[in-house]
């Protein structure tokens, strides 16, 4: 006896399209998060405005300075991210057992890291990171959490 639920059972082939599919939102947004900042220090200048607002004694070099140091972190750990994203992409492409597990322990890195740049305050008493620019960090753990999770299911 068969029950008739009036829905297609889903199958391993659009499991993996799902998965596949929130990898790379991942990884744009990885992209995404990781230009940003760029943008915005050659245009709005947020980054500039909060480092100003929170050391109003800095000289107009040592606020382009500060920038600077928070560009070259933001893009290593973009870059890294990026990498990231493209071993777990290639490994849950290749059915790797591994996978699931990297994928969770970057997670963990980068929600760790994109938090910190939401909460963590400096010397100033503000949070280091202008909150325009921390919540583009915070994006790609969002894909992250959905492809941890079908990943362990997938197990």
């Amino acid at each position: 006896m068969t029950l008739a639920t009036g829905a297609a059972p889903r199958t391993t082939t659009s499991r993996q399209a799902r998965l596949t599919a929130t990898l790379w939102l991942g990884f744009a947004l990885t992209v995404v998060a990781t230009v940003v900042p760029f943008v915005d220090a050659a245009t709005t200048r947020e980054l500039a405005d909060h480092v100003r607002a929170g050391y109003p004694a800095y000289t107009a070099r040592e606020v382009d300075a500060a920038v600077a140091a928070y560009l070259a972190i933001l893009a290593t750990v973009g870059v890294l991210g990026i990498v990231g994203w493209l071993v777990t992409i290639r490994g849950a492409h290749r059915g790797r057992r591994w996978t699931a597990a990297v994928a969770t322990g970057l997670l963990v890195v980068g929600a760790g890291l994109a938090l910190t740049g939401l909460t963590v305050t400096d010397t100033s008493g503000d949070v280091g990171l202008a909150p325009a620019v921390a919540w583009f960090q915070v994006l790609p753990c969002l894909p992250g959490v959905a492809a941890v999770v079908m990943l362990w299911r997938r197990r």
